[in-house]
């Protein structure tokens, strides 16, 4: 019996065959080999087209197979349930045929800032911090006022609006589904009522019928249906049994799922996400407070008799609040690509190799790594990505390659400073857990992350996939609880601040906040 992870990121689409019986990934691919393309139709926008994604996923499993002699199409037919990680923040708009009306607004467009800033003032701070934890901001729910006033003939024919995630999971089961979990991110959830952001759709003259309805994050969310089946190599009726945005999957990946726990993420952006019990939201919205994946958490809903799974075997939870503080900066694995496009394509090893040469500080090169899209930590404006300090006659790649990488990590570090005002459940030492890949796979990065930020770095054999992989088991119940789920689950390393070290960077660190200041 096997669990399938699918992971639908911005740069390409991963999947994970996860085996239930030992835990352990057996089986992984992601496709395209190269990023897949990011449409910018005006400066600030971004869009990919969601058929992208879908043909993507089809590429990700037919190479699933190919990458061990072990497995064959028939494995696929051992898939016992899916669960689904999807890029957050995204606007899908499907007719009533369920086809897409136009590219998808992914979660790096920053066209709607305007739309949320005046909703934001118009509704009252107070009001939307209480009620959202959020400013409406540039999340889903102004992308859709974005195209309800500017392109008001495909708005007239939406019958549903969905995030990128949701619009999988409708091509696999035929069902228009969504989650609270994946409401809170759209900024479509009223924490206070516990019930949908009635207030800003009215606001935004949207109709909450233009929302799916909702499906527990565990549990049955749908089944595979007979033609997708046979497009995808899949037994039918295979439930999909999770579903969740990228970071918060991320934390649950890396068994993050109580207060005071803290996961971090390096790819495309960078993401610092802490759970949390107890509120206090940032009054600018610059760090974001989402629904986290046990919120309130029941491992299957009622309605899951099509799962045939009997109560006793799952154990009763007392509802509990879980909820995520996301900071992100979405400048981060796509700068180290940038650079790595720009420098004749050098290995990510190779350029590691080259920033490992050189001393912390980069010999007074500083790197604004802010040039993809409106920050949330800039209070969403848009300063660009620069390079400072530039010397022509002692600065080579090399010092380019590790003021990037000491860039993320001060940005990070940046937003960090506003999220320990708001999670009261401060860990007595400051732990966090990342999985063993992108920016994390560079030693420099690895070093100059535990050593600014004064923390134990513990890096894990997961990734996106696999962690939805495990959520697909628990949602439908053959994991009873979260230690069954993450048995397999394996810390492979270890980085531990340096006081000497942490010198140097903080003074490092300092330097390059002086230089956000001036261009702010």
């Amino acid at each position: 019996m096997y669990f399938l992870g699918i992971d639908i990121g911005s740069s390409s689409v991963k999947v994970s065959l996860l085996e239930a019986a030992t835990g352990k990934t057996v089986a992984s691919a992601f496709s395209p080999a190269q990023e897949m393309k990011i449409s910018s139709p005006k400066p600030g926008w971004a869009e990919q087209d969601p058929e992208m994604w879908w043909l993507e996923l089809k590429n990700a499993l037919n190479k699933l197979s190919a990458t061990d002699d072990k497995l064959t199409a028939e494995n696929l037919k051992l898939i016992a349930s899916i669960g689904i990680s999807y890029q957050m923040h995204g606007l899908v708009l499907v007719d009533k045929n369920q086809k897409v009306l136009r590219p998808a607004i992914i979660w790096c467009d920053s066209r709607a800032v305007e739309i949320g800033k005046k909703a934001f003032k118009e509704l009252g701070e107070k009001y939307c911090i209480n009620h959202y934890y959020n400013s409406p901001g540039n999340f889903t729910a102004s992308k859709a006022a974005w195209v309800k006033q500017n392109e008001p003939d495909i708005f007239e024919q939406t019958d549903k609006i969905l995030l990128p995630g949701d619009y999988i999971a409708m091509r696999l089961t035929g069902e228009a589904r969504t989650t609270v979990s994946g409401l809170s991110e759209g900024i479509f959830w009223d924490f206070k009522s516990k019930t949908v952001a009635k207030k800003l759709l009215e606001h935004y003259s949207i109709s909450e019928n233009l929302l799916a309805d909702r499906v527990p994050t565990f549990g049955f969310q749908g089944a595979v249906t007979k033609d997708i089946a046979e497009e995808l190599g899949l037994k039918e009726g295979t439930p999909v049994t999770y579903r969740v945005g990228d970071q918060p999957n991320n934390a649950f990946s890396l068994n993050v799922l109580n207060p005071g726990e803290v996961a971090v993420t390096a790819g495309t952006s960078g993401v610092v996400y802490a759970v949390t019990e107890k509120i206090k939201p940032d009054k600018k919205s610059r760090v974001n407070t989402f629904v986290h994946v046990n919120n309130s958490y029941e491992p299957l809903a009622m309605s899951n008799e099509r799962l045939r799974i009997k109560k006793s075997k799952i154990e009763n939870r007392k509802s509990k609040i879980r909820n995520g503080i996301l900071l992100c900066v979405n400048g981060t694995g796509i700068l180290n690509s940038w650079l790595r496009k720009n420098s004749g394509n050098l290995s990510y090893e190779a350029m590691n190799e080259l920033a490992a040469e050189v001393a912390i500080g980069s010999e007074g090169l500083i790197f604004l790594p802010f040039g993809n899209g409106a920050e949330r930590i800039l209070e969403n404006k848009q300063i660009g990505a620069s390079m400072h300090g530039l010397n022509l006659l002692i600065h080579h790649q090399g010092h380019q390659f590790r003021a990037a990488q000491e860039g993320i990590v001060f940005a990070l570090k940046y937003g960090m400073e506003i999220l320990e005002t708001m999670v009261n459940e401060n860990p007595k030492s400051k732990i966090v857990r990342a999985g063993n890949a992108n920016m994390f796979l560079s030693p420099v990065f690895c070093e100059a992350f535990a050593n600014t930020n004064n923390a134990v770095v513990e890096l894990y054999n997961t990734d996106g996939a696999a962690g939805a992989a495990r959520g697909a088991g628990l949602g439908i119940g053959y994991f009873k609880n979260e230690k069954e789920a993450f048995v397999g689950l394996e810390k492979i390393k270890t980085i531990e601040p340096e006081p000497e070290k942490q010198l140097q960077y903080q003074a490092a660190y300092e330097k390059w906040k002086n230089i956000l200041k001036k261009e702010m």
